[in-house]
């Protein structure tokens, strides 16, 4: 008898060897831009949009569903969103407390779930491997492609997709070959592409949140909040009134807050560059090693992409919250500041009073 550890690995080197035979599918030509399907007038509309706009469209429907008939007791499918919600509801109140919290939980929460749909779903096999081929005198040579839809596997005889390169001597005579045989050259523009592996889209998030971010500190501070990048105060109290010391005072506050400044055009970049870098790179690994070892292996990054799509989620919307709870906790502090600069002005005269009575 054979036990069941010695089937599992033979079950398992019998499917690596069949995806490697029957399911490999073309060399991944990987691209960091988002290609083009099609245009309406002059704007383009690229794989990652129609995805993004599908994952949004879904995602609706699927809280309409959901929470259509809403019931008291919940069960099925509004018991485990009602579950996502209120857990990380009660996450965002524990962080920025009750009145905070119940402030910045729709927008945060609305970045948590849309980047973390945008990357769960990005893993359904559907994605960046069915296409429509972009069809050049170089590139790759694809057997069977009638029509708008186009995918490529491999056969026994041909365990690669052979390619056209432009810099050979008989590219040329190659292509028209596989004309004459009925083959398509070009290179496949799928029609689903993760959205967050596209860098505008993490983009746009960084600047939603920067813009919420800013609006909640202004909302807290008034127009004021603006001293924070721009403090010419103190340099214009000591240009005025020629003290040295004030424009010295003066010239640090500025410096400071163009350090304020940077620092918030740098946080755009980082937010940007840390979701798109971490989705690009789990694109471009899923493809090699779809392409390279199919079926066991790549489950195993499909595995992994789940975890770093949680990860990368929550980093996101716990940053903007952070960084929410700092820009209104600073907006407080400025707002106290006024105050106390009178207490110690009416304090002053008192004392020298005092002192003069001494």
């Amino acid at each position: 008898m054979i036990s069941r550890g010695r089937l599992i690995i033979i079950a398992a080197v019998a499917l690596t060897l069949f995806g490697f035979i029957f399911l490999r599918g073309p060399i991944p030509a990987i691209s960091v831009s988002a290609e083009t399907l099609f245009s309406v007038g002059s704007i383009e509309i690229t794989n990652t949009m129609l995805t993004s706009w599908l994952m949004v469209a879904f995602m609706i429907t699927l809280v309409f569903f959901a929470t259509r008939r809403w019931e008291m007791v919940p069960r099925g499918v509004q018991n485990a969103t009602e579950a996502a919600v209120e857990a990380f509801y009660n996450l965002v109140v524990g962080v920025a407390g009750e009145k905070s919290g119940r402030r910045f939980f729709p927008v945060v929460a609305t970045i948590f779930f849309m980047v973390l749909a945008f990357n769960w779903l990005s893993l359904l096999p559907v994605f960046a491997v069915i296409g429509t081929v972009h069809k050049e005198e170089h590139g790759f040579v694809f057997s069977d492609c009638g029509g708008p839809l186009c995918t490529e596997f491999s056969s026994p005889s041909q365990l690669s997709s052979p390619s056209i390169d432009e810099d050979d001597a008989d590219a040329e005579q190659a292509y028209e070959e596989a004309i004459d045989e009925g083959k398509t050259v070009g290179e496949l523009f799928p029609f689903f592409r993760a959205p967050n592996a596209d860098l505008n889209t993490p983009l746009a998030l960084a600047i939603i949140s920067a813009i919420a971010v800013e609006t909640w500190a202004i909302r807290s501070l008034g127009i004021g909040y603006g001293k924070k990048f721009f403090n010419v105060g103190s340099l214009w109290r000591g240009i005025t009134k020629f003290n040295f010391g004030l424009i010295f005072s003066g010239v640090i506050d500025v410096f400071v807050g163009l350090l304020e400044l940077v620092s918030e055009l740098v946080r755009l970049v980082s937010f940007t560059f840390r979701l798109f870098g971490n989705v690009f790179a789990g694109e471009v690994v899923i493809l090699m090693f779809t392409f390279l070892i199919p079926v066991v292996v790549t489950l195993v990054f499909y595995g992994l992409e789940v975890f770093v799509g949680v990860i990368q989620a929550f980093i996101f919307a716990l940053l903007t919250l952070v960084f929410a709870i700092m820009a209104v906790s600073h907006g407080e502090h400025e707002a106290h500041k006024p105050e106390h600069g009178n207490e110690h002005a009416e304090s002053e005269p008192q004392g020298s009073l005092e002192a003069a009575g001494h």
